[in-house]
């Protein structure tokens, strides 16, 4: 099922420099954003929220194009949507954060955090590539990856109407075991991604690949991050490859994989994946100042 967000939830609709992003926050304390991806909203973080609202600020933004964001005609490449999150952070009175990503929301993150590396302590990504980066050439040969180039007129028509058929594929194929993406979670997203606008947008995500991949390797020249990083992969999915790619962006990378998980980390084993962020969000941050 789809958990729902604890009480105390705030909502916000921030507008950035050609959209208006739909934002949810409550708690108290070190801030943490939680960035989605595909076949996802911020919805998928409503256990983690559970977790660490106690102890912090937790801010759970739709991307832009998606969930119950707008569907502005531009800006899906993964720079302009790290801009949008930076905006968020302005508007809430926050200077610093936490991060935790996964699928398109790691692009993103890695997009604000390299344009802001002041702004990012920490980073927790999982689950995806960032393109142009390590193996991207070679992962884009992998056939369960055909999505990445699947797009225009022609297959926005084949898919309207059709969203949940479209989306069954990434739950049954991405996943460890079909059966833990149950029937309730699959509405719920179906109905989201059958919003007008809402699969153009996602296919828009998809097609600013080619650019990010330009911009991430033009951000990863001037030196990799940082900020110590946890990059986490399904053992049925990117499993250790996770760390592997993240290594090229950042020098202080700790490696994790969740057993009996593929890519839906947060839906296949919820009470794993929580257990290992907050763990990696407790660690005291060692002084970094020279």
């Amino acid at each position: 099922m789809v958990h729902p967000f604890p009480l105390g939830m705030h909502t916000h609709e921030v507008k950035t420099d050609s959209a208006t992003l739909h934002v949810r926050s409550c708690g108290g304390g070190p801030a943490v954003v939680m960035l989605h991806g595909f076949g996802d909203t911020g919805d998928m973080w409503a256990p983690l929220v559970e977790a660490l609202m106690a102890t912090h600020t937790v801010i759970v933004p739709d991307l832009r194009g998606m969930g119950l964001s707008s569907h502005p005609s531009d800006g899906y490449d993964k720079k302009a949507q790290g801009k949008d999150v930076a905006r968020v952070l302005d508007r809430l009175g926050i200077e610093t954060t936490d991060l935790v990503t996964h699928d398109i929301g790691n692009m993103v993150g890695y997009a604000l955090a390299a344009q802001y590396p002041a702004r990012v302590t920490r980073w927790v990504a999982m689950d995806a590539p960032l393109p142009g980066i390590g193996p991207w050439d070679e992962i884009l040969k992998n056939p369960l990856l055909w999505h990445f180039n699947f797009r225009g007129p022609d297959m926005e028509r084949l898919v309207q109407g059709r969203e949940r058929i479209y989306l069954d594929r990434f739950w049954n194929e991405l996943s460890a075991d079909p059966k833990t993406i149950d029937e309730e979670t699959r509405q719920h997203y179906a109905a989201l991604y059958a919003r007008p606008g809402a699969m153009h947008s996602a296919f828009e995500q998809f097609a600013a690949f080619s650019r990010d991949a330009l911009d991430n390797q033009a951000l990863a020249a001037k030196g990799k991050l940082a900020m110590p990083v946890l990059a986490i992969g399904g053992e049925k999915s990117f499993g250790t490859a996770q760390a592997d790619v993240l290594r090229f962006v950042a020098s202080d990378v700790t490696g994790q994989v969740i057993a009996d998980s593929g890519h839906w980390l947060m839906e296949e084993q919820p009470a794993a994946t929580v257990a290992a962020i907050a763990a990696f969000l407790e660690k005291p941050l060692l002084d970094r100042r020279p």
